[in-house]
């Protein structure tokens, strides 16, 4: 029967990986399993009280209607001032602001904005898991760099220069990163951007992890180099800097020749943004940052310590990650592939960590854990790991 068939879309993609071990550690709590859960890509802090407050305050005052499909002006405009006073860059616009419904439609919006059937997206791995997914929905094809930890998983641009073909539309750049905590450094960037101009193909940036970066380093964003301003979609949204994942609330900012289409693009698809989420969006770049930073600062303190204690089990190492809140460990020396170790931590220790395979075929050999966990939790775990292997 044609009605009991799919489209070429819904049948090639795949499922979250991430989610799927997700929902297996919280099916186990709720059974009465003492289960540590590192497979959440999401800060375990609540959004603070005061964007609650903005938030019920505009449905108090029935802003309870359809808004602009770009996001509300208050809301752009903000965005816009953001990046000229707190980033430095020279000038950014408000009609270059499209606000989504999350930070995972932005990036799926920029790549579908982009790119047709038949051409190229370069996505250096391990990667986040939705980054080939959105590409194939798009009819494009995803084109794999690997890097490894012996290179900081950072790809070279001797690597991207040989990767590109005439095919090549996007590059996917994520600093800092989902799974590894890489961040580029402003000159690692500008050789990428000078790659890019040369082959004349457009950069997604997912820039959501920007204000988690550590050892005082800066966060380098693209939009500082105006030589690739014409083809940078810049991504970043509330969900990791203020614990807003289930709000939905996101945001790109487009080339001023792009921006139009791409709205045209959310009038169809979901007409707008929920307003009230983003009034509350608006307070939370207005309000006081304290409880953003101090989300920021207990990761930094815990990302330490769950470095130390994962270079301490047998068979691990693991690199300093520079940014985010993930570590991804090399686990060769255990013996075990990835999903082997993965399933055998959670059956047997309770410890849900993320096979390093869910990010990609080159992330064998490795494991992504989320530190937005106590650090009573990191112990605890990494020693229930310890106990395991030496079991």
């Amino acid at each position: 029967m044609k009605t009991n068939s799919l489209s070429t879309w819904a049948l090639n993609v795949s499922p979250s990986p991430t989610l799927a071990v997700d929902a297996k550690a919280k099916s186990l709590k709720a059974a009465g399993e003492d289960v540590c859960g590192f497979g959440a890509g999401e800060p375990d802090f609540d959004t603070p009280e005061f964007i609650k407050e903005a938030c019920a305050k505009a449905l108090a005052d029935g802003k309870t209607k359809y808004a602009p499909a770009a996001g509300l002006p208050d809301l752009r405009e903000l965005l816009a001032k953001k990046y000229v006073e707190e980033n430095g860059i020279a000038e950014v616009r408000p009609a270059q602001v499209v606000v989504s419904p999350g930070g995972k439609y932005s990036c799926y919006l920029a790549i579908l904005a982009t790119c047709s059937p038949g051409d190229e997206v370069i996505v250096p791995a391990p990667y986040w898991v939705s980054y080939p997914e959105m590409v194939k929905l798009a009819g494009a094809e995803p084109k794999f760099i690997f890097a490894g930890d012996d290179q900081g998983f950072k790809v070279t641009p001797d690597q991207l220069r040989a990767a590109v073909t005439p095919n090549t539309r996007m590059l996917v750049l994520n600093s800092p990163s989902n799974p590894t905590g890489a961040i580029y450094s402003k000159e690692e960037m500008q050789a990428l951007v000078e790659v890019a101009i040369e082959n004349d193909f457009y950069v997604m940036s997912d820039e959501i992890y920007s204000r988690m970066v550590y050892d005082n380093q800066p966060h380098v964003s693209m939009l500082g180099y105006p030589e690739i301003r014409d083809r940078l979609i810049l991504l970043d949204g509330w969900s990791k800097t203020y614990a807003m994942t289930g709000w939905r609330l996101g945001y790109a900012i487009w080339p001023e020749a792009c921006a139009e289409q791409a709205t045209r693009l959310c009038v169809n698809d979901h007409s707008c943004v929920n307003a009230a989420t983003q009034w509350a969006g608006v307070e939370a770049l207005r309000g006081p940052q304290d409880a953003a930073d101090a989300m920021v600062k207990a990761f930094d303190e815990r990302r330490s310590v769950i470095v130390d204690e994962l270079n301490a089990i047998p068979g691990f190492r693991c690199v300093m990650p520079g940014g985010a809140f993930y570590a991804f460990p090399n686990i060769e020396g255990t013996g075990m592939t990835s999903q082997v170790l993965q399933e055998k931590m959670l059956n047997e220790a309770g410890v849900a960590a993320i096979s390093g395979t869910s990010f990609g075929a080159y992330g064998e050999g490795y494991l992504r854990f989320s530190y937005a966990n106590s650090t009573e939790n990191i112990v605890a775990a990494m020693g229930r790991i310890r106990d395991l292997l030496a079991g």
